[in-house]
């Protein structure tokens, strides 16, 4: 049976992960809060904000800054973007 959670990020009921993301409580609160859809996404922002901030996950400076950015992101906050990145389909417009 597929893990299902209220996802935090949307509102409603998704599919989540099929695992904690990490080890401790954090993991295990977003494994129980967010699902794979939004979780997905994060990780693909997370990759842009490491490429065009030129970020270090060896530096703790750093490492902070992807946590700050990842919960406002699942809490739907205003949370960082790549600069000037354009979504695939609004680069098609």
């Amino acid at each position: 049976m597929t893990h299902t959670v209220i996802c935090r990020k949307y509102a409603r009921k998704l599919p989540g992960l099929d695992a904690p993301p990490f080890p401790g409580s954090r993991g295990i609160a977003i494994y129980e809060q967010v699902s794979r859809q939004a979780w997905e996404e994060w990780q693909a922002l997370q990759v842009m904000l490491i490429n065009e901030k030129r970020l270090s996950t060896t530096n703790p400076t750093d490492r902070q800054y992807l946590v700050e950015q990842r919960e406002l992101f699942l809490d739907n906050g205003a949370h960082d973007r790549a600069a000037g990145y354009v979504p695939p389909s609004e680069a098609n417009k």
